[in-house]
């Protein structure tokens, strides 16, 4: 099967996707990593730290597929912004996360095998250390049998924290790293601690990722 294009994509994706990354190389000096570690074809859940506004898109722009994102329901307030999520492919869910339909969404996304992008620790951090993970991707990596890409994200929370305002010139960097295969993180035997140690095991494989020496600034 031959790799993905801009011409397998969305065209709105295309072109957001374009912008995204053209801006992330020329407005952040990021370096990228890894990003042949990302499959080519075939469903898979990208896993990364999250610590800014800008981890969506700067962690989603280098990969040569759609990938599909979470985004809160309140953000569907109709006009300009409802109808660029929905044609990029955002899968709308509750801010708790609790959203039984959304997770189906996301099943059923992954079943007609697309990509979408999850941040474990489910709400940014503010200083951007790692945070505990949640267990809501777990429940989805395991429901889903699909593999992993954890990817780690280094700082975005510099150049768009929480409560502070954007930093042009900030260097953001993302690892990508070997895709976990749904034995190295799920446990069925490990009962109703289940999808949390799932959500643990690939929080692990983020912060194992490191940046090349030549990268470190």
């Amino acid at each position: 099967m031959s790799a993905p294009s801009e011409l397998d994509m969305n065209r709105v994706y295309a072109v957001s996707r374009r912008f995204a990354a053209v801006a992330h190389v020329t407005l952040f000096r990021g370096e990228i990593v890894g990003l042949g570690n990302v499959p080519s074809n075939g469903p898979f859940l990208l896993a990364a730290n999250h610590a800014s506004f800008l981890d969506p898109p700067l962690v989603g722009c280098h990969v040569p597929r759609q990938i599909s994102f979470f985004a809160r329901k309140t953000l569907w307030r109709g006009g300009l912004a409802s109808w660029w999520l929905n044609a990029v492919g955002c899968i709308p869910v509750d801010r708790d996360g609790s959203d039984v339909a959304a997770i189906k969404n996301v099943l059923r996304a992954l079943s007609a095998s697309r990509a979408l992008v999850v941040f474990p620790e489910g709400t940014r951090s503010a200083d951007g250390q790692l945070q505990p993970p949640k267990a809501g991707v777990g429940l989805i990596a395991c429901r889903a049998q699909v593999p992993v890409v954890p990817a780690r994200i280094f700082n975005s929370h510099r150049a768009l924290g929480r409560d502070q305002a954007l930093r042009l010139g900030t260097p953001v960097s993302v690892v990508y790293g070997r895709p976990l295969v749904p034995t190295e993180y799920d446990d069925p035997a490990a009962g109703k601690e289940r999808y949390q140690r799932a959500s643990e095991k690939i929080m692990a494989a983020i912060a194992a990722l490191e940046l090349p020496a030549v990268a470190v600034v």
